[in-house]
């Protein structure tokens, strides 16, 4: 009964709006709909989540944030194999309960009025009421991870506490990224625009690729750089791209650099909410990590405000700070995190 629409309350509306209904309500039905499974089912489909995303890129983020924090953001978004076809149908539902939760919930609108959205919310989002368990504040550890196996590449990634999103320090950390180089946008390409990548071409004449790394949370982030070479030079390759951002560190930073990087911030933003989709991803992530809203014009003047030396500071944050690392391959060549 929970799951009827009446087709007349949304023709006004929009064909999505029932889909979203039914997406939002199907999650407390999963409890239920696991006691019907039998055991190897559920396993099944418990190991097509765990492994149909899975790529070296996440197994080294998800090692990332278990070295970096103790709590929180140190927990897995995968659940880990020796929890596969454990999970009960009483587990799930406790789960359910206890998160989703009406005041845990943003439903966001674009073309459609608000006092409709209001009676959508009102009339068949409202699950149940109350704050739901209280979540822990992520608590910044630094530590080390290696995955040893016999891969030829080793992806790496070298981090440090940074800031929380929405703050000014965390739009310091988004340009420092940008100064340095968010990722290559030609492939094969020499990727002329970023400094960590001339730094490492310099010395390294095998294949390798670097980019710096950048996540913003409600109560943290991380950020420094993530390397793939080849396994014989991977010391080179993560020792120049750190170099990179000391030199950084010591004030060597153009104007010219800092206004180049905030363009290019500023024109990444402005693409990931041209669409209808990100733009309501942007706002669903707003309204839910700040309780507020902030339209695109305000975004930019804050990027705008972001002198030279916050940058600079920003670069002298990572490299004073307490470092997190993980390396996964033949790590032979890949230092340890004390030995940088």
């Amino acid at each position: 009964d929970d799951l009827r629409v009446n087709s007349g309350f949304f023709s006004a509306v929009s064909s999505e709006v029932p889909a979203l209904i039914l997406s939002a309500r199907i999650v407390t039905a999963i409890s239920w709909l696991l006691c019907f499974l039998d055991s190897k089912n559920v396993v099944c489909l418990e190991l097509c989540c765990h492994k149909c995303f899975f790529t070296y890129f996440t197994d080294v983020l998800e090692n990332l944030h278990a070295a970096a924090y103790r709590n929180a953001l140190a927990n897995s978004l995968y659940c880990p194999d020796y929890r596969i076809g454990k999970v009960t149908p009483d587990e799930l539902h406790y789960f359910v309960q206890n998160h989703f939760t009406s005041a845990r919930m943003a439903l966001i609108g674009l073309g459609v009025s608000h006092p409709v959205l209001k009676q959508v919310a009102e009339q068949f989002l409202n699950m149940r009421g109350g704050l739901g368990l209280p979540g822990a504040k992520a608590k910044y550890r630094g530590g080390e991870i290696r995955e040893q196996n016999g891969d030829s590449l080793v992806h790496a990634a070298l981090v440090a506490e940074s800031a929380a999103t929405g703050s000014t320090e965390a739009n310091a950390f988004s340009v420092l990224q940008y100064v340095l180089g968010a990722g290559p946008y030609v492939k094969r390409g020499s990727n002329p625009t970023s400094s960590l990548y001339q730094a490492v071409a310099k010395g390294v004449h095998q294949p390798f690729d670097v980019s710096a790394f950048n996540a913003s949370y409600s109560d943290s982030g991380l950020f420094g750089i993530y390397t793939i070479s080849q396994a014989a030079a991977a010391g080179e390759v993560i020792k120049a791209a750190y170099n990179q951002v000391k030199t950084i560190a010591q004030g060597n930073l153009s104007n010219a650099d800092v206004q180049a990087a905030k363009n290019k911030l500023k024109a990444g933003y402005l693409m990931s909410v041209e669409t209808s989709e990100g733009f309501l991803d942007e706002v669903g992530s707003q309204a839910l990590g700040a309780g507020s809203y902030t339209p695109p014009a305000t975004v930019l003047q804050q990027i705008d405000s972001i002198a030279d030396a916050d940058v600079v500071n920003a670069a002298k944050k990572f490299v004073s700070g307490r470092k997190s690392m993980t390396a996964s391959g033949n790590l032979g060549h890949t230092p340890f995190v004390d030995e940088l």
